[in-house]
């Protein structure tokens, strides 16, 4: 289908899609996020994609937030169905199945940092800003900012993200945990290419298994979370993946993953 609001791409098995309001800073609507929502069902659906890579259009922004202009009307029963509706797709991103890299060459605040954390790896350009401006609106966050922060960088940063409502430059992302990588501006797209190719690569049933485990497992008490990783682990050697990743091993081949 034709997005209004996006650019959808392939490079192999890697899905590219690109929030393109550039002239709002890739600001999150309404509109914006149903197609944003649709977008990743698509490509959860999709087994040709391995991979998906979350940019921005433009050179200032990721995502520079919700879009205030359209939040300012709303009534609070308005603005509940805004907060379900960006929490339903953090969440679909968070549980797609499938690796999810944020590429963040610029702006990531409010709604855009929200969506930064709910993929799964987040590399940004060293010109990167991250904040949680809300209250400076009289506003929380409302996209799964204070919840998804709080496990990312624990309960102080947390605290002082969201409550200051400072931007922090892309190395205190690092030091915090909320960035995996911080790269030269220059070299953003090579390595968001590298990491989304080799995830692609690797065996996708088992990072499926992966992504379960750490972020589903990760929320129950440590036992039921080494219980739940015992059953994915043993689930993991009924697949072909599992038989050809280490028959290659022991072939001292590289092996062919065909998600099966």
């Amino acid at each position: 289908m034709a997005y209004r609001n996006l650019d959808i791409g392939n490079r192999g098995a890697v899905r590219i899609i690109t929030v393109n309001r550039p002239d709002k800073l890739n600001a999150l609507n309404r509109d914006t996020l149903n197609e944003l929502t649709l977008a990743f069902a698509q490509a959860a659906q999709d087994d040709a994609v391995r991979t998906v890579v979350l940019a921005g259009a433009g050179d200032k922004a990721f995502v520079a937030g919700a879009d205030i202009a359209e939040m300012n009307g709303y009534t609070p029963v308005q603005a509940q169905g805004f907060s379900r509706a960006g929490q339903r797709l953090m969440s679909s991103i968070e549980r797609l199945g499938k690796p999810v890299v944020a590429r963040i060459q610029g702006f990531a605040l409010g709604g855009g940092m929200e969506l930064a954390m709910a993929c799964h790896l987040r590399v940004a350009s060293e010109k990167a800003r991250f904040g949680q401006p809300e209250i400076n609106l009289g506003l929380i966050p409302g996209f799964g900012g204070t919840q998804r922060l709080l496990r990312l960088a624990g309960r102080g940063a947390a605290l002082e993200l969201c409550l200051t409502g400072a931007m922090v430059g892309a190395q205190r992302a690092y030091e915090l945990g909320v960035v995996n990588r911080v790269v030269a501006p220059e070299a953003l797209d090579e390595t968001v290419d590298a990491l989304a190719d080799q995830l692609a690569a690797s065996a996708p049933l088992a990072a499926a298994g992966i992504l379960d485990a750490i972020l589903q497992g990760g929320e129950m008490a440590l036992d039921q979370g080494l219980e739940f990783e015992t059953q994915a682990f043993a689930l993991a050697f009924s697949t072909e993946d599992m038989r050809e990743g280490t028959t290659a091993f022991l072939e001292k081949r590289k092996a062919e993953f065909k998600g099966r």
